[in-house]
């Protein structure tokens, strides 16, 4: 027959209090962690993926213009270099 004593049922308490504690004590800290790492990343005027592709996009299709401009012009002008 297993007896048992106080000493050591106070002691297994107590550890399994502490082990609790110290659980619920980095679950907290992670989760500060988190917050505080959303709040830095917010204040950096990061953009979104989405913003980032619409404007690469927008680039692309202004480079495009821009060359079919650029093509338009040098035909005006060879066609007014011929001309006068």
């Amino acid at each position: 027959m297993q007896s048992e004593n106080p000493f050591v049922a106070d002691f297994v308490k107590m550890m399994n209090s502490a082990a609790g504690t110290f659980a619920g004590m980095t679950r907290e800290a992670r989760d500060n962690m988190r917050e505080r790492a959303r709040e830095f990343m917010g204040d950096m005027d990061f953009v979104s993926r989405e913003e980032f592709d619409a404007v690469k996009e927008m680039a692309a299709t202004a480079r495009a213009e821009c060359e079919e401009l650029k093509a338009r012009l040098d035909e005006l002008e060879a066609k007014q270099l011929r001309g006068a």
